[in-house]
């Protein structure tokens, strides 16, 4: 028996960057949580000790925030591919990058009307992210991007029912026809390229799927994001699959009938767990090699 090392990858994870651009008496904020990983031939550092080929994390996390000044902070896809190309230019035992980036949005806070040039508030409408990872360089570069967003909380008090499941000697959940449906969405979806307008195609896919969930009449959860993912697939070229993360909100209606008082659908308890979790992808049946467009994406999507 040998014992080898198996796949393995390093880098800076959670890279906190606050960029203010002060150009003008207007300033404009950006906030981003970017996390950075190397894999590729780091054997002797594992095996061995030697770190001569390791770039170190610390340098990542210098170059992460060098770039936030020098280059600027674009789309934040731009942002993470240029990192990656340059992490791998860097480190020649590096075979493939990965780069992570998360944004929270702020609004500016209202002042007699009008926005302030210079106070904030942060919003709340679930943050957009990326994952890039680029494989080799020049004509042997790859390059994957999977943007998305986590943390959607979004809700229907009436167009959704549950019924007709499967049931045993240990089901007591009630059918219904009119329920409240509730979910924190995380939907991530892959592209099929990456020239792309990405601020205009992710703020057109999370239209699209605030949109659909609003019309569809649910008769399931799933049936919602199967409808969701679809149009986004028929409205965007660009993207070859798209998954979904939705853990289900319960909303139980509350028995008010001790108090003599009735309640047709108007008081629940907001239950935080257990919750059912319904996780889906929907792609296209011609869509591409995904490769390593997937790498080290947490959880089902």
């Amino acid at each position: 028996m040998s014992i080898v090392l198996g796949s393995n990858q390093y880098g800076k994870s959670e890279n906190r960057v606050f960029r203010v651009y002060r150009d003008t008496a207007r300033h404009e904020i950006r906030d981003l949580n970017v996390s950075s990983a190397l894999r590729g031939r780091f054997d002797d550092a594992h095996v061995t000790g030697d770190q001569s080929a390791v770039l170190p994390t610390d340098t990542q996390k210098n170059t992460i925030f060098a770039f936030a000044k020098q280059h600027g902070v674009g789309a934040i896809e731009d942002f993470a591919l240029a990192l990656a190309d340059h992490f791998i230019n860097q480190t020649p035992a590096a075979e493939g990058a990965r780069v992570e980036v998360e944004e929270y949005h702020w609004d500016r806070i209202q002042v007699d009307g009008t926005g302030h040039d210079h106070s904030f508030v942060r919003g709340g409408s679930g943050t957009r992210n990326t994952v890039v990872n680029v494989d080799g360089s020049g004509s042997d570069r790859r390059a994957h991007v999977v943007s998305g967003i986590s943390d959607l909380t979004i809700a229907k008090t009436t167009g959704s029912e549950f019924q007709g499941f499967l049931t045993d000697e240990y089901t007591t959940l009630p059918e219904t026809d009119d329920r409240i449906l509730a979910t924190a969405l995380v939907a991530r979806w892959r592209y099929d390229g990456t020239d792309i307008a990405w601020d205009k195609s992710f703020d057109d896919i999370k239209a699209t799927l605030l949109q659909r969930f609003a019309e569809i009449h649910s008769h399931a959860l799933q049936e919602s994001l199967y409808g969701m993912g679809a149009t986004v697939l028929e409205q965007h070229p660009e993207v070859a699959e798209i998954r979904f993360s939705a853990p289900n909100k319960h909303h139980f209606l509350v028995d008010l009938s001790p108090f003599g008082t009735e309640n047709p659908g108007e008081v629940f308890i907001a239950a935080d767990r257990p919750y059912g979790l319904i996780e889906t992808t929907v792609t296209r049946d011609d869509a591409t090699d995904p490769g390593s467009a997937w790498h080290a994406v947490p959880g089902f999507c």
